[in-house]
Order: structure tokens, then C-alpha cells, then sequence
């Protein structure tokens, strides 16, 4: 298992999902958002999850190569709590994806997961507020006041979850390889420093 992957974590409106699509478009190699990583852990049995639009035939094809167990195991056993279940399913499918094959993972502690994978690349992208701001402003439509609010709360539940699940500092330099400012560097710089580790 000598492939790189990429990881990325990232403040909410900070352009993650873009950096990411771009790097996957321009190095050839598959992405895994948080939307596929949540749509396949609800396939496998998790509760309903608020996820949009993943593509169903690649998904579908991804899982059928998994079993789905019939009876508890030690591992995740029938009495977890749906949070507990959900973070154990992705863990597994994160480490199954990258096994398959050079890829992207956006979010889901994927750092975390594969902090013992040789060839990893892991990058925290962070933003400045007014940025953020603009960005989420631009794309769902927000006024500046809802967009400020959304940026805190999903920022506040994306640190909880890094936190709860790796014991780590969530966007701090001790969690991550690197950390990189969107604002300050432009989002092609952002992709073109991605890209020269990846491909050095």
C-alpha cells in the first residue's frame, strides 16, 4: 500500500469542497466527501442521515463488495450509541477506501483514521471570517448574519466530533500535517501546494 492519500479537514466556508474537487479533477484520483462517507454508513444500517445528492451506481458498487453482518461484533457490537455506531461504520469505510486505491477523503476525522498510513498528506484549510462569510453567502443564498451563525455552529460541531473521536485539537498543527490559509494563499495556490506534495 505504497499509494498516497490526501486528507482533508477544513473550516466551514473555507472552500474545502472545492479544493478538493479541483485536486481530485486535476490528479485523476476519486473523491470521498462527507456525503458519500454518511450515505454509505446509513446503507450499512445506520439511522437516516441529512445527506444531498452522491452518486447511487458508485456507491452501490462500492458496497457490494461488503457483508453486513448478522450478529453483534467486538468491534461494534449492538450497543452503541448511533453517534459511537455511525463514527465506528465510517472509520471502516474510510480504511477500506483507502485501500482501494489513491484518493481524497474530505472530513470524518479522516486524518485521524489513517494516521498510520505511510503516505498520507493531511491538510487543515482555514479561512479568514469575512471570506467564509462571503462564500456561504454566495452559495446557499445566506444574508451575512445567517452566514456568520451557520460558519460558528458547524465549525462548533465539527470540532466536537474531531475532538470526542481522536482526542486531538481540532485545526491545531499538533492534529495536522499542515495547515494552510485560504485566504492568504488563493484557492489555486491552495491546490497547487496540495498538489506538488502529492505528486513530490
Amino acid at each position: 500500500m505504497n499509494h498516497k492519500i490526501i486528507t482533508i479537514a477544513r473550516q466551514f466556508g473555507s472552500g474545502g469542497h472545492e479544493i478538493a474537487a479541483r485536486l481530485s479533477e486535476q490528479l485523476g484520483i476519486p473523491l470521498y466527501d462527507r456525503n458519500l462517507v454518511e450515505m454509505a454508513a446509513e446503507k450499512m444500517g445506520q439511522s437516516p442521515l441529512n445527506v444531498e445528492k452522491v452518486d447511487e451506481a458508485a456507491l452501490d458498487n462500492f458496497l457490494s463488495h461488503y457483508t453486513i453482518p448478522r450478529e453483534p461484533n467486538p468491534v461494534t457490537g449492538y450497543g452503541l450509541s448511533l453517534g459511537d455506531s455511525t463514527y465506528v461504520t465510517q472509520t471502516i469505510i474510510i480504511e477500506a477506501l483507502a485501500a482501494k486505491g489513491p484518493c481524497i477523503i474530505v472530513g470524518r476525522c479522516g486524518n485521524y483514521v489513517l494516521r498510520a498510513w505511510p503516505n498520507l498528506v493531511d491538510v487543515f484549510l482555514c479561512a479568514s471570517m469575512e471570506d467564509r462569510v462571503q462564500r456561504i453567502v454566495e452559495r446557499y443564498r445566506f444574508s451575512e448574519k445567517d452566514a456568520a451563525a451557520a460558519i460558528k455552529a458547524t465549525d462548533r460541531r465539527r470540532k466536537t466530533y474531531y475532538e470526542k473521536y481522536t482526542q486531538g485539537r481540532w485545526g491545531s498543527i499538533e492534529s495536522h500535517q499542515m495547515l494552510l490559509n485560504v485566504s492568504r494563499l488563493g484557492m489555486e495556490r491552495t491546490v497547487e501546494i496540495i498538489r506538488g506534495i502529492y505528486e513530490a
